[in-house]
């Protein structure tokens, strides 16, 4: 029996327009909450971002910045953060690269880049991040913890500067790519995959009585859960592998043509 959810946004949940069909979630959802089903949005975006999606206190889960931040109702729940001397050498590390990176800061309060950076990276940054500050330099910022930094590169190169951030701070942070030249920089070992699992054992759900759904590789650790893992259509090799099972594109409301059938 399924106890539990867990989507993807971008590329599982949400269409190509960055929407869902919202009758039928509410009608899905409705049956969810009388059978007791938690859901939990999933996602490397920022919590703001996430909540606009959803109106109200629904008694959805967030767990944000790839798993950096936990939200509910009641608030924040967990957080993991960068040191404040890490996180300066990881700036100073983007800025000076030979590959002209330009980067988000993403915080607990609010997100960060530069006023200088290109219109094309602030409309990238202005989708994920809801609250989103630009300041004259990242020297000074708010008292804010820096949780992950968020960068949007050329498509061709994504893993290659990926596996470069891995090799250059190896041990201290993780590189990720979740699709279409995004790559997040994160803390190591702090996941979705990890978050969810402290979130079933505070439930008392069993992982195989979870659900979970997701197209990229920051998504591997929570689809390896359960064996009812789903990969979308439109997915990474990498997800294909670690999926149990495929659900239809996002584009045709993949994930609640399978809940629906789960829930029922």
């Amino acid at each position: 029996m399924i106890k539990a959810v867990a989507v993807d946004m971008d590329g599982t949940f949400l269409n190509s327009l960055n929407d869902y069909d919202r009758p039928r979630f509410e009608e899905l959802y409705s049956k969810m909450r009388e059978n007791g089903v938690r859901f939990i949005v999933a996602s490397g975006n920022q919590y703001y971002q996430l909540r606009s999606f959803f109106s109200g206190d629904r008694g959805i889960t967030y767990v944000s910045e790839n798993g950096a931040l936990v939200f509910n109702d009641d608030g924040l729940q967990q957080e993991h953060h960068f040191s404040k001397e890490l996180t300066k050498k990881i700036m100073d590390s983007l800025i000076q690269s030979e590959h002209e990176l330009e980067f988000v800061a993403c915080g607990i309060a609010s997100s960060y880049m530069l006023k200088s950076a290109s219109e094309d990276f602030k409309k990238f940054a202005r989708i994920y991040s809801y609250r989103l500050e630009e300041v004259a330099d990242f020297d000074t910022l708010p008292d804010d913890p820096i949780v992950k930094f968020a960068l949007d590169v050329e498509v061709e190169k994504t893993y290659a500067i990926a596996a470069h951030l891995n090799e250059t701070f190896a041990g201290e942070i993780t590189a990720v790519t979740s699709g279409h030249g995004s790559i997040d920089i994160i803390i190591p070992g702090v996941t979705k995959g990890r978050a969810i699992k402290q979130l079933l054992d505070e439930w008392g759900i069993e992982p195989n009585e979870l659900a979970a759904f997701g197209d990229a590789n920051n998504d591997l650790e929570m689809l390896a859960l359960t064996e009812h893992s789903y990969a979308m259509k439109e997915c990474s090799p990498e997800v294909f592998t670690t999926a149990k099972n495929q659900a239809p594109s996002h584009n045709d409301s993949g994930v609640m043509q399978v809940l629906e059938k789960l829930v029922r």
